[in-house]
């Protein structure tokens, strides 16, 4: 049972339009557990929002490396929940195969996984940033071989937010969305 109830129907005019802009159009499931908790305080919500949407469909990371970097930056916090909800529906449309994802979960992510260089970078930098909070030379460097500099900025971004959202569903004992994937024992 999460530490704070999120919403449930019957919503205010307010809150269902604003639950509706979260959610992209014809998804088949009910508002995200996390985004009717957050309508708690619409007004944090609204600010969430705002740099959320705009990691997730603004973006100048290709999809499958945003993906990439959400997976492990949950799966290393043990963030079942949003593991779980990107594992089952952003992950594969932006072309991450079971294995990969299955890969993000494992403590060495690039062993025995069919990643690119770039993916590997990727990982890399997740991993010493979450082991560090910060990335030495040889990964700022690897990370600049594929990216721009307004794609690193982006990814750091990224990271901490994806760290964030992790903190705050683990926080919350937020309990997994019924149609997520289950998140792989480490």
């Amino acid at each position: 049972m999460p530490r704070i109830e999120p919403l449930t129907p019957p919503y205010t005019a307010d809150i269902d339009r604003a639950l509706r802009r979260w959610m992209p159009p014809g998804v088949p499931h009910e508002p995200l557990a996390l985004f009717r908790l957050l309508h708690r305080n619409p007004e944090l919500a609204s600010r969430m929002f705002a740099l959320g949407a705009g990691l997730l469909g603004h973006g100048l990371l290709p999809a499958m490396d945003r993906q990439i970097v959400i997976a492990r930056v949950t799966a290393r916090s043990g963030c079942a929940y949003e593991w779980g909800v990107h594992a089952a529906t952003l992950a594969p449309q932006a072309g991450l195969t079971p294995e990969l994802l299955r890969a993000t979960a494992r403590p060495d992510a690039v062993a025995g996984a069919a990643w690119s260089p770039r993916h590997r970078a990727l990982l890399h930098a997740v991993d010493e940033l979450d082991d560090t909070t910060r990335l030495a030379q040889s990964a700022w460097d690897d990370l600049r071989t594929y990216y721009e500099e307004d794609q690193v900025l982006e990814l750091l971004v990224l990271i901490g937010w994806y760290r964030t959202i992790s903190c705050l569903a683990n926080g919350l004992l937020l309990e997994e969305e019924s149609w997520g994937a289950r998140l792989p024992a480490r």
